[in-house]
């Protein structure tokens, strides 16, 4: 049974809460390509699973939700909060924008758009 583009990218953003990579990969279309504003990209479901497991060892807590949600055929663009917070550290709320590209119900592609340095600076203190 398939769901509508705009739950599967809340289903999405919600698994995060779960910090489980086995449940993102859910929503993953294989050939999955995600691009982290300054970051290099990250190509393959595998790969970005790694990617998250590494994020998820580095921080005590991590929050996402949904602010705003626009869907246009197969893509969404959603502005999100981050919350992230380092061990001892306070969650710190990330605004971000997203855009995701769906193919085949799945996220094949997924862009993060936030301004690096200030949630660098919201993250650390």
């Amino acid at each position: 049974m398939s769901i509508d583009n705009d739950t599967l990218v809340r289903e999405f953003v919600a698994a995060f809460n779960t910090r489980d990579t086995d449940h993102l990969a859910d929503y993953l279309h294989p050939d999955v390509v995600f691009r982290n504003y300054g970051e290099d990209e990250v190509h393959g479901r595998d790969a970005l699973l790694r990617v998250w497991k590494q994020v998820f060892a580095n921080f005590e807590q991590v929050e996402f939700e949904t602010v705003h949600q626009a869907v246009n055929g197969d893509v969404v663009i959603a502005e999100q909060i981050h919350g992230l917070a380092l061990p001892g550290r306070p969650l710190a709320p990330v605004m971000n924008m997203a855009v995701y590209e769906i193919r085949d119900g799945k996220i094949a592609a997924w862009r993060d758009y936030t301004n690096v340095a200030y949630a660098a600076q919201l993250v650390t203190g």
